[in-house]
């Protein structure tokens, strides 16, 4: 819903079917070797056995469990819960790619996604082999330490994994993709592409902060754990969750309207922005929902629409990176904001609550020798915000250095974005069978775009009175209305519209009196044009009626 009603009309079948597929191909690809480069690790060995692990599992990917051979069925719950945030990193740049990218490299990015980019940096925070992540102990570490600066990466909900590889791919690609045709000027100057159905893009941001709550909460895979009770964690998720996304969308509106009113001098409260500072929380709050209280979970959603709608100016107007969604901004920025938010305000009881005590700590006298590192504004000694610091610039370099080359490669071999003559024309009739719109007439002219607002005013009344073939040199007696204000516009179709009905009830008067006074006034005439609609004319033989409908014509267009 959020990427259909985001886009232009003529590219909405497109954009469905590229979500639609997204969680297709994207099974397919995890099923394959998504979860075995993931979490293809050894399991833990039972106490009868030592406790021990088989073998030594990999700090860098997981090398077991391809096409599931070997996997155990209590496993199949994680695995397909994995599989949705494997599927939603790849959702993303289908969002920064809209309107203009071909199939087939739609398919490639999502293939090596999905298989390979996601599933390494998976397997770097979430394994317990993983050389940043927090779960690591003595038993699992393999590469000369236990937690990377003494407190690993605490990313609880997919930051990193999901929205950083995702933003930045993301970026890369409608990098080398270019901005659709017409985006900016000669000058450079970016041209307004709204989308075509705001409910639907509204509607798609509730869809999505309401599933937030299957992803955030839902992460902690249970309701009773070894250190506390699961469900408290859960309920302190969903308060995170909500008040973030709150706080964001209240940031974002209002440094819009200020922005706009400084800029303009108008006050504006822009919906779309608004929905898409939402979408910024939810993204912040994702890797630190379970370590943060209330209050800083607010306080880093207020930034996070801050820090999405600067970056979101930044990309359109200095980079002149053509992202429809703004996915690069919210969620590249929203997530690697989230990171540092969560360096400096997770709580020391609420780490050890998720992850439990310091990895050999002792406990002496009910005090553990070694507590977990937590905010440097809560008190920390600022570990956390480097480790999360190497983690946003790691994933930036691993993800740029593999997608960069792909997306060259396939712009190369012509494989990734369509003629121009197809963007033109809309994807949906040039390849999905027909307009998302079946009923609705395009403008001539348009290539395929609806006709609305005032421009449907004057087509009806140029029908309504049988002067709808005049209708092009009628605009070519359009005065230079660049800047008019749009209420003069509404006025002129009011008025217009008024015209249209004397005009008609004048003429219906003209025939009703040559009938009555016996003159031959002939009926008028119903022609149809070249795209087989039916016009009323009138008779070439009544002067009256011919100018009645050459002067309502001249007016129409004003």
């Amino acid at each position: 819903m959020l990427s259909a009603g985001s886009v232009r009309a003529k590219n909405a079948k497109n954009i469905i079917l590229l979500n639609l597929l997204d969680a297709c191909f994207g099974c397919l690809a995890w099923y394959a070797t998504g979860w075995a480069f993931a979490f293809g690790d050894p399991s833990q060995l039972p106490e009868s056995e030592g406790g021990g692990y088989a073998w030594t599992g990999s700090p860098f990917i997981g090398h077991k469990y391809f096409f599931q051979a070997g996997l155990d069925r209590t496993s199949y719950a994680i695995w397909f819960f994995q599989f949705t945030f494997a599927a939603t990193s790849a959702t993303i740049v289908s969002g920064a790619v809209a309107e203009r990218c071909k199939f087939e490299c739609y398919v490639a990015y999502n293939l090596l996604l999905v298989s390979f980019v996601y599933p390494v940096v998976a397997h770097w925070v979430w394994s317990p082999w993983g050389w940043m992540s927090a779960s690591r102990t003595q038993a699992t570490a393999s590469s000369g330490y236990v937690l990377l600066f003494n407190s690993g990466v605490y990313d609880f909900a997919g930051d990193g994994p999901v929205h950083m590889v995702g933003g930045f791919a993301s970026l890369v690609a409608a990098r080398v993709l270019g901005p659709r045709i017409g985006r900016f000027d000669a000058a450079g100057t970016p041209v307004d592409m709204p989308g075509h159905n705001a409910s639907l893009t509204l509607l798609g941001v509730f869809l999505l902060w309401f599933g937030w709550y299957g992803f955030n909460p839902g992460s902690t895979n249970a309701i009773l754990g070894e250190w506390v009770g699961f469900s408290s964690i859960s309920a302190a998720i969903a308060v995170n969750t909500t008040i973030s996304a709150a706080a964001a969308t209240v940031s974002t509106l209002l440094v819009s309207m200020l922005h706009q009113y400084l800029s303009l001098g108008v006050v504006v409260w822009d919906l779309i922005i608004a929905g898409n500072g939402a979408l910024a929380g939810l993204v912040a709050i994702t890797g630190g929902c379970a370590f943060v209280q209330t209050w800083a979970a607010m306080l880093i959603g207020f930034i996070a629409g801050l820090v999405y709608y600067g970056l979101s100016k930044l990309i359109l107007h200095r980079l002149r990176i053509d992202d429809p969604l703004d996915a690069i901004a919210v969620h590249a920025g929203g997530a690697a904001w989230g990171m540092l938010g969560c360096a400096a305000f997770a709580a020391p009881n609420m780490v050890e609550d998720w992850y439990g005590p310091y990895p050999g700590a002792v406990l002496v006298d009910g005090v553990y020798s070694q507590s977990r590192e937590y905010g440097f504004i809560m008190g920390g000694s600022g570990a956390l915000l480097a480790a999360h610091s190497v983690y946003i610039l790691v994933i930036a370099a691993w993800v740029c250095g593999i997608m960069t080359p792909f997306f060259l490669l396939l712009n190369r071999l012509g494989l990734m974005r369509v003629p121009p003559e197809v963007e033109a024309m809309g994807l949906d009739i040039s390849y999905h069978g027909g307009s998302s719109y079946p009923h609705e007439r395009p403008v001539a002219g348009s290539n395929g775009s609806l006709r609305l607002g005032s421009e449907a005013v004057r087509a009806s009344c140029m029908n309504l009175i049988g002067c709808s073939s005049f209708l092009p040199a009628a605009r070519g007696l359009r005065p230079n209305v660049a800047g008019m204000p749009r209420s003069w516009g509404r006025g002129s179709c009011l008025l217009a519209g008024l015209c249209c009905l004397c005009l008609k009830t004048a003429r219906r008067a003209w025939y009703s009196t040559a009938r009555r006074f016996g003159s031959a006034a002939p009926a008028p005439a119903e022609v149809s044009d070249a795209a087989g609609h039916k016009h009323v004319h009138a008779a070439a033989g009544h002067p009256l009626g011919a100018l009645m409908t050459h002067t309502a014509c001249c007016l129409l267009p004003l």
